[in-house]
This record gives C-alpha cells, structure tokens and sequence, in this order.
C-alpha cells in the first residue's frame, strides 16, 4: 500500500442478524487529506466510523492504519497509535474550567494520573502548552469559564482541543457540525481547517455545503455500499448520489 494513504479498508463489512449494515466498504484516506463519508439516513456511515474506531468488530474485511493492520485493535490500542476520534473519547468535564480540561487531556497522553492532588506548582508546567491549545480553538477568553456553561459550538471547540491533547495524526469527527447554528457552523469549520494543516481528518457530516468548502476527498455510502468517491464537484453530480438523496427524502 502507498505510503501516501494513512488508512484503508478492504471489503469492510457489518452484519446484524441478517441486516447487512456496513457491505463490501473499501476506503482509502490520503495522508494530510480531510475527508468526508456522507449518505442519506441509514446509509451506515455510523456503523462504519465505529468499525474504524474499534467501537464495533468487523464481520469480515480489514481495517489498515498507517500499513498496520488493526481490525483486532483494540480503541484505546488505536487511540494510541495516533487514530483519535472526537466528541466520543473526548472527556470534558461539566464542573471543570476549560483550562483544567485540557490539562487532564495533556497529562494523559504523558501517561500521568489525573494529578489531582499534586500541587499547582507542578500542573503550572503544563500551562503554556495549555494555554496555546486552548488559544489554537478559539478559546482564549474562555479559560477560566466552567465547560457547562459554554455556548454549544465553543464546547464543541473544547472537546477539540481536548481531542488534540493528545496529539493525534487522524483525527475522527463525528458529525462535527450536528445542532449547530450559522455562526458556530463557520467558526468550527475554519477551526477543522486550521488543525487539517498537519494532520488527516475523517469526518462523518450532514451538513453538504461545509463538506462541499472543506473536504478534498468524498465517499457516498448508500444501503450500506460505496455509490461514488471523488471531489464535491464530481460526486454531487453523479446521477446515482442525486438520486440517492432524493429517494432517501432529502434535496
């Protein structure tokens, strides 16, 4: 495999008792690439983003991240070897500042406990690398606010920064844009931009104009199966996508 595609699939396939939801799937990400797999409702991209990320086995077909094999991987084995998924893993918690939740994600990855009783002196070590992630998200003056009492999209922008904590090469959002209002819409895609410079993203999204403006690559799953793969402006016009769409309800 080239060394240019960081994951791949081969005849990816999830069977529920006798409901095929993920059929013959075969993926290829390129390296500093984003990428996104779209579909109507019930096209399995779900199922197929769990079966990346180790959350569901695969009935059959493998899973190849960075030219090792890891369909018997387990997540946080996969999590470890650079392949992240946020808004899943990600632990933000409610009663913490923004601050104090980037640092538990940043002592993590060390390997550290949670440090809760080592002194400030120590945990003020982490505080410029902090300070930058939480700055890298656009959440500057936000540090000292609890996360449960940030606006929807900013803790979204939290569990981001919490995700890059620990550094990952391929980051894995799902449905990134879900709930969101314009302003947030705009302001989480321009920061999927910034943090694609130097990583590979896959990403699960319903939203069709922030796939159109951000994605390099698309893969169409419909019934469970790759219908088209290519840039927006050669999938959004491939007769079997339109009509997958139209016949699923949506425009």
């Amino acid at each position: 495999m080239s060394d240019d595609i960081i994951l791949a699939t081969e005849g990816l396939t999830k069977d529920f008792k006798g409901f095929t939801a993920v059929d013959d799937v075969t993926l290829r990400v390129r390296r500093g690439s984003i990428h996104a797999l779209i579909g109507p409702n019930g096209a399995g991209k779900t199922t197929c983003f769990n079966l990346l990320t180790k959350f569901l086995e695969p009935t059959r077909g493998t899973i190849t991240y960075n030219g090792r094999n890891i369909t018997a991987t387990k997540p946080t084995d996969v999590a470890r070897l650079g392949m992240v998924r946020s808004f899943q893993i990600s632990a933000v918690f409610p009663h913490m500042s923004v601050m104090e939740n980037v640092r538990i994600a940043l002592q993590k990855k060390r390997g550290e406990s949670f440090d809760f009783w080592r002194s400030e002196r120590t945990l003020d070590t982490l505080d410029d690398e902090v300070r930058n992630l939480v700055g890298a998200v656009g959440l500057g003056d936000f540090v000292a606010a609890k996360a449960v009492e940030l606006p929807y999209g900013r803790k979204r922008a939290l569990e981001i920064a919490t995700t890059l904590a620990l550094d990952p090469e391929m980051l894995l959002l799902d449905e990134p844009m879900a709930g969101m209002g314009h302003e947030d819409v705009e302001r989480i895609a321009a920061l999927i931009r910034r943090i694609a410079a130097n990583r590979t993203i896959l990403m699960v999204e319903h939203n069709l104009s922030v796939v159109a403006s951000l994605s390099d690559t698309i893969t169409v799953l419909a019934r469970g199966r790759v219908l088209a793969q290519g840039d927006y402006a050669t999938v959004s016009k491939d007769p079997r996508v339109i009509e997958a769409y139209i016949g699923a309800g949506h425009g």
